[in-house]
């Protein structure tokens, strides 16, 4: 935990005229799962033994590859800011009619407390679809990476600003370890360098600030240029309409990650093909 404070800015005054830091969702968030973390019990090496023994996965990134821009498609049932999005989502039905309307990826959220997923919405999904799945939370140590491999996930999310600079190798270099794919997310260029550190292959910038959850919409475009040729470049958060599916194309974006505007939607697969046809040019 003391990585992120020592990295966050923002303080504000208090008594005495004593700067003192005011905590973050994305603080509060990570300080939790690191507590959950400390609690685990559990043998890593005996998680290991039996994720080693799984299936291969599915392959995440290589599913991102094709004409256009691909769609990794979220089930989502709440966020801090928002509130309810749609509480009462069957994820494996979701699923279904996300790959069956083009989605090339699933995107599952399993915080309970912040987001009310769980490791059994991702159980469901592995059962009910064929495309690969990433294991999208609040990733801290290498117990959350082998719990996404033996629930099923594809890929995990590794977030730069949540993580030290060795826990971001280490947690990157372990998941590819055990065969999955890592998403690793940034929210500037000084993440992104952190992110290139570590090899990271596949990178979703954030256009949410997880430190306030607001979008800056043209944020992934802006950054477009400081990508290597070889990353698989994502969109996360804030896109709704097929228009910026097309500004996203032209940047070089090779996919984006949608969750509010589908779970949302009163017909998630028909707006799902929408932005699917924008970011193939077809708007």
């Amino acid at each position: 935990m003391d990585g992120i404070w020592k990295q966050r800015q923002g303080f504000c005054a208090g008594a005495n005229n004593i700067y003192v830091k005011m905590p973050t969702y994305l603080d509060k968030i990570i300080s939790d799962h690191r507590e959950m973390a400390r609690s685990d019990q559990r043998r890593t090496s005996d998680l290991l033994s039996m994720a080693l023994e799984r299936d291969p996965c599915r392959g995440f990134r290589g599913a991102l590859a094709g004409d256009g821009v691909s769609v990794i498609a979220e089930i989502k049932r709440k966020s801090p800011s928002k509130g309810d999005l749609n509480i009462r989502l069957e994820p494996a039905n979701l699923a279904r009619s996300y790959e069956l309307n083009g989605a090339s990826c699933i995107s599952i959220l399993t915080d309970e407390k912040y987001f009310s997923g769980s490791l059994s919405d991702l159980v469901m999904v592995r059962k009910s679809v064929n495309i690969p799945i990433l294991r999208k939370d609040f990733t801290v140590c290498s117990n959350d990476v082998l719990d996404a491999r033996l629930h099923g996930a594809d890929a995990v999310l590794l977030i730069v600003s949540a993580l030290s600079q060795q826990e971001l190798a280490d947690l990157h270099g372990f998941a590819l370890e055990v065969g999955m794919d890592v998403l690793v997310e940034v929210h500037d260029e000084a993440e992104l360098e952190r992110a290139r550190a570590v090899g990271a292959d596949l990178v979703g910038v954030n256009q949410r600030n997880l430190s306030t959850f607001e979008v800056d919409p043209g944020k992934a475009v802006s950054m477009a240029k400081l990508f290597d040729a070889s990353v698989v470049k994502v969109c996360e958060s804030g896109i709704s309409k097929p228009s910026q599916m097309l500004e996203l194309a032209r940047a070089g974006y090779e996919a984006v990650l949608v969750g509010e505007t589908l779970v949302k939607s009163s017909d998630p697969g028909k707006t799902l093909q929408e932005l699917l046809s924008a970011g193939r040019g077809g708007f």
